[in-house]
């Protein structure tokens, strides 16, 4: 491992991902504009920049940007009746008014505003929250998010700013980047509780080459024994990091094994062979795929997303893409390597080993002693036999290619009903 190396690609790296600081003085002057408007309506909130562009951790062209509405703590009453008038978010909507925002349905109600700066888009999501000063205080999830902030920028030095940078960076390139329910890997706040907890990013892939199956983190020793103390369900993850602010919370829950898993190789590879290609984010393309699949069968599919929340509408598509890969292997055909990577349009890819396949197809059927399923079963097949006390059924194979049977799917409700359209 080249010491030297290593410091030169995050040099390098640092300089292409860091923003100029004049691409986001269009956030301060909507900053302004809000606190004006809350001022001229009387409201007791102010709008304060949230994310990584409060914690300065921001990447290059990043133009989605949070920001929060802090209401005044005598709001709660407000926020927790039946009369959805008073709530916070109806009273920022009506404040917001003159600015056209769009409403957002969620577990408390947010707007985004979209504005264009040097040709490129940028979303601001302003998100109401009552300001409180410890998590116990909490109405709703949102209102945690401020004192996030405010622990990272506490707790980190501008030089630490830079490594959470590269760590997002690095996961971006690698897809494991973001606690959607999608994708389920590292979020922002975790890479910054890893990056502080480290004390750097190098430190961190170091760690991370050599993590065992279960790691569990207490940055702030809120706990004697995270694994017993926190609910079981927040400990299902291969990552554990009791949140420093919210210390019934793990802050990496959302981790699955694949991502975390991923993130361990690409740590002990990079770490092995340095190089600036694990910082270079590549979408998939057709001619890759093709490329990969050499003489075997391919199939890409191209999907345009519902509307909708991201987190909501790429499940969906995820959802698709199991039920076909699901649907390829009860076909027996043998799938050499799949994925799918959200987008508008999306991309899924399937690619199947090329083979003469038989004219007869094996289904799996329940357990035996599971009579009322037994029964069903072999009243649905003619030709059942058992093997290590289950049931099996041989039938005709519909599907002597892996693209007919796809064309069949993607016609179905179940793929129907999940995209707003597909196309092979």
């Amino acid at each position: 491992m080249s010491k030297d190396k290593i410091k030169t690609i995050f040099v390098k790296t640092i300089k292409i991902i860091t923003p100029a600081k004049q691409e986001f003085k269009i956030v301060d002057n909507t900053i302004d504009k809000i606190n004006a408007l809350l001022r001229k309506n009387k409201v007791k909130a102010v709008c304060v920049a949230g994310g990584s562009y409060a914690k300065g951790t921001i990447l290059k062209n990043d133009f989605d940007i949070d920001l929060f509405v802090r209401f005044d703590y005598s709001y709660k009453n407000k926020d927790t009746s039946k009369a959805e008038s008073l709530s916070i978010s109806k009273i920022l909507g009506k404040t917001l008014k003159s600015l056209k925002p769009e409403l957002v349905h969620g577990s408390r109600d947010y707007y985004q505003l979209k504005r264009k700066i040097a040709n490129k888009s940028m979303l601001f999501e302003l998100v109401p929250v009552l300001k409180i000063n410890n998590y116990k205080q909490a109405v709703n999830v949102t209102d945690m998010s401020p004192l996030h902030v405010s622990y990272v920028k506490k707790n980190m030095s501008a030089n630490l700013s830079n490594d959470v940078r590269l760590a997002k960076q690095f996961c971006k390139a690698i897809k494991v980047y973001g606690a959607e329910s999608y994708i389920r890997g590292f979020s922002g706040h975790v890479l910054d509780l890893l990056i502080i907890y480290y004390k750097g990013f190098e430190n961190l892939l170091m760690q991370a080459s050599v993590w065992g199956s279960k790691v569990v983190l207490d940055p702030s020793s809120h706990l004697r024994d995270p694994v017993k103390q926190l609910n079981k369900s927040k400990t299902q993850s291969p990552l554990i990091i009791v949140d420093p602010i919210q210390p019934d919370r793990n802050a990496a829950a959302a981790v699955s094994k694949e991502k975390f898993e991923l993130f361990k190789q690409k740590a002990r590879e990079f770490l092995d062979m340095p190089n600036d290609k694990f910082f270079v984010v590549k979408k998939l393309t057709v001619s890759e795929i093709k490329s990969k699949a050499k003489k075997n069968w391919v199939i890409v599919l191209k999907t345009k997303p519902l509307k909708g929340k991201d987190d909501v509408v790429g499940a969906k598509i995820m959802k698709c893409y199991e039920h076909l890969l699901m649907q390829l292997k009860k076909h027996e055909f043998d799938v050499i390597e799949s994925g799918w990577e959200f987008g508008n349009p999306s991309v899924l890819y399937f690619i199947v080993k090329k083979e003469k396949m038989s004219d007869k197809i094996i289904l799996k059927g329940p357990p035996v002693k599971v009579k009322l399923n037994a029964k069903m079963f072999k009243s649905k097949h003619k030709n059942v036999f058992e093997k290590h006390g289950r049931l099996f059924a041989r039938e005709k194979r519909l599907y002597k290619t892996p693209d007919k049977l796809i064309k069949t799917l993607v016609k179905e409700d179940y793929v129907k009903q999940r995209v707003a359209n597909i196309s092979y």
